[in-house]
């Protein structure tokens, strides 16, 4: 299988900013936003621009833990609301692209299949009640 087309660094910047990208990066977009790290990579963009900005805190005078605790005031809510939101952020990333939006919680439904399976391997299933 060869490998899915990457878009271009133009093509990437408007990605990042919800532009879609065109129907022959699909396999790109659902690995980005479903493959292994996508959660990681999606906190990663969300947050790095803002800390950047908040490091402005930094040129505050005065002893270091004022400016880094005024920093942490803003960062964990907006981290708590990212992470919060992530799977409608993906939802909607993915539909807009084309592809299923099911697919966010496709892992989720993998595991629990497998645990359901031990399950009744290992106790049976009764089927007359």
């Amino acid at each position: 299988m060869s490998d899915p087309q990457r878009p271009s660094p133009s093509q990437y910047v408007g990605y990042l900013f919800g532009r879609t990208l065109p129907d022959s990066m699909q396999d790109w977009v659902r690995n980005d936003l479903v493959g292994p790290g996508a959660s990681v990579r999606y906190v990663l963009r969300f947050m790095l621009p803002v800390a950047a900005v908040l490091a402005l805190f930094l040129l505050i005078p005065g002893p270091i833990w004022i400016p880094l605790a005024m920093m942490a005031l803003l960062l964990l809510p907006l981290l708590y609301f990212a992470v919060a939101l992530m799977n409608i952020y993906r939802r909607h990333r993915l539909l807009s692209h084309g592809l299923d939006p099911d697919l966010v919680g496709e892992k989720a439904q993998r595991r629990a299949d497998r645990t359901r399976e031990d399950y009744e391997r290992r106790h049976g299933r009764t089927e007359d009640r």
